[in-house]
């Protein structure tokens, strides 16, 4: 397979700062925008189809999940469920069903064709592992495990801050920074072994051998937030612009969340969060259009076509 070096240049100007350099295009921080498909997992039993959802609007693409702990199966044999949180019931899919068993086909093909222009060709987003089950955290690191061949890997440096390259595969997973995850995910990997999940980093701090991308809040851009937001306006674009050229420099990958557009009764109907609504599908087409022109990595929404063929120029 083909592999990029991502690599960390420092430099003196307005401090040290991180910039990610490629040896050729490919999937590196402001190498492309990609669909990232929010909440992309049932709740309660409800909305299933959401992977198939996002699946349909074609790859690459980013999926969500988000975790929890069984264990209310059979005795000695809890399990990773994707579910948006609270305690399991039991009837929740696992991890394993959910999204590996769904891009089996998917993965394999690529891995037989073995055209990698587009790899990763799906990005697992872990950004909420909603658990303090300490057990969960090499539960879920020995369930991947199981799927590295598919897997983004690279190996642990004997220096975080030594960024190494990546060994690319269809799969790559990013995860969020609790002291669960950085002590399982890479502070218990030897050096020389391959890290296969990546953390989210800071803004004010270069990207590392494991934290490799940036998760924002669309507020972050529009302090009044998607219901209360007037026109797109220059100072709005500054603002994008700014925290994406600065997670770039910084060799991250940056994501915001969430940037939806439809009406109410979409709220009960199809389970998505009020907060995240922009109220129409053409203000947050302006919006999605915004975060394509400034780079932004991974656009996260609820509105998984609409916001594909938006990005796809349709």
């Amino acid at each position: 397979m083909k592999e990029y070096v991502y690599c960390c240049v420092l430099t003196a100007l307005l401090g040290f700062q991180a910039v990610a350099v490629a040896q050729s295009p490919g999937f590196l921080p402001g190498q492309r925008v990609l669909l990232d498909a929010h909440n992309c997992y049932p709740y309660e039993g409800r909305w299933a189809e959401r992977v198939d959802r996002a699946l349909s609007a074609g790859v690459p693409l980013a999926i969500e999940n988000d975790l929890i702990w069984d264990a209310t199966t059979k005795p000695g044999k809890p399990r990773i469920v994707v579910s948006h949180g609270g305690k399991a019931k039991g009837d929740e899919p696992t991890l394993r069903e959910y999204f590996f068993e769904k891009v089996r086909p998917i993965v394999e093909k690529a891995l037989k064709e073995g055209n990698n222009g587009q790899w990763p060709l799906i990005t697992l987003n872990i950004n909420d592992l909603r658990t303090d089950e300490p057990a969960s955290f090499p539960a879920l690191w020995k369930l991947v495990g199981e799927f590295e061949p598919w897997l983004c890997t690279t190996p642990k440096t004997d220096d975080i801050g030594q960024v190494a390259p990546f060994k690319v595969g269809p799969v790559l997973i990013l995860t969020s920074d609790g002291a669960q995850q950085m002590k399982t995910f890479y502070g218990d990997v030897p050096v020389g072994g391959r890290l296969r999940m990546f953390g989210s980093g800071k803004p004010d701090r270069n990207a590392d051998n494991f934290r490799r991308w940036l998760n924002y809040a669309w507020r972050e851009v529009e302090p009044e937030g998607q219901t209360k937001a007037g026109d797109w306006t220059p100072e709005d674009a500054a603002r994008l612009k700014a925290l994406v050229d600065n997670a770039h420099r910084r060799g991250y990958w940056i994501r915001f969340y969430t940037l939806n557009g439809h009406g109410p009764a979409d709220v009960a109907l199809k389970g998505w969060t009020p907060s995240y609504n922009f109220g129409s599908l053409e203000a947050v087409a302006i919006r999605w259009k915004a975060a394509k022109a400034a780079g932004v990595d991974f656009i996260a929404s609820d509105l998984y076509e609409e916001c594909a063929k938006a990005l796809q120029g349709q």
